[in-house]
Order: structure tokens, then sequence, then C-alpha cells
């Protein structure tokens, strides 16, 4: 049985990040863009990282382009997250996330979540539980401090 931790990413760096490294860690996994009105969400998705990680969460930033606002190259999308927003949470390179180039994560946890799972614009979350089963989908405009996302969140730890 196919579970999330059998994939891997790019790292923005353009190291490998293969997801059996967050093994036993439930992941949240945000597709994000630098140039979108949900941009501001970055604080918030960096606020999970630090009240959670210690307990297991990793929260995963896939930049992505299809919505348009993300042109930057990945240097510049990392440094735009750590100088504008502090981000220290793990990021991918630029990602499809949906269509029929998405990456096989994405394929997966729709296949898995069925349409909640499809991004439909910039920010939209997927959660995997610490066995890497697919265990939620939040659309873009659940703020990453919303009840709803942290208590799936703490289900999932």
């Amino acid at each position: 049985m196919t579970a999330a931790f059998d994939f891997e990413f790019t790292a923005i760096d353009g190291e490998p990040l293969p997801l059996k490294q967050f093994e036993g860690h439930p992941l949240l996994v945000v597709n994000v863009a630098s140039r979108c009105q949900l941009t501001p969400q970055y604080e918030g998705l960096q606020k999970l990282w630090t009240d959670y990680r210690d307990r297991g969460l990793i929260v995963l930033g896939v930049p992505s382009n299809q919505f348009w606002q993300e042109p930057q190259k990945e240097l510049e999308i990392a440094a735009f997250c750590r100088v504008t927003y502090a981000v220290t949470f793990p990021m991918t390179e630029k990602t499809h996330v949906r269509g029929g180039k998405a990456h096989p994560f994405y394929k997966w946890m729709r296949d898995q979540l069925g349409s909640a799972a499809k991004p439909n614009w910039n920010f939209h979350k997927l959660l995997t539980g610490r066995s890497g089963e697919p265990r939620a989908a939040f659309k873009p405009n659940i703020e990453p401090g919303d009840a709803k996302l942290r208590a799936a969140i703490e289900r999932a730890l």
C-alpha cells in the first residue's frame, strides 16, 4: 500500500527531498506562492511549524506557478520566504500540483481523498498521518491558525 513517504520531491536548493526522511511524522503539504493575496499565510504556516515541530509535524511548502503567482526562481523564492516571513520549514522546488503534469504525490492524494485534494488555488493544504495515510484536505481560504485545521493536526499527532 502506498504511503506519503513513498514519494520524493526536489528541495528548493536542488537536493533530493525524499519524504521517507519524515516517516513517522504527519505532513502538512501546502502549495505556496509569493505573489498571491494569500501569501501572508506563510506567517501562519511558520507558526504551525514552530508550534508543532517538536511534536512531530512536518510543514512542507511546495511553490507552484500553476496559478501564475510564483514567477520567481527557487533562490529568489527561498530568499523572499526567509527574509519576509522568517520561514524555516522545508520547501521544494517549483512543482506542478494539478493536471496531467502534477507531482505524483498530488495525484496520489487526489486519488485517495477525491476532488477535495485537488488544489484550486495557492495555499491548498494536504494533511497526512504518522503512517503516511491521507487524512484531510483544506481549501486555500482556511488559514493556518483555523481551529478545524489545528484540530486535524492534533488528531494526526
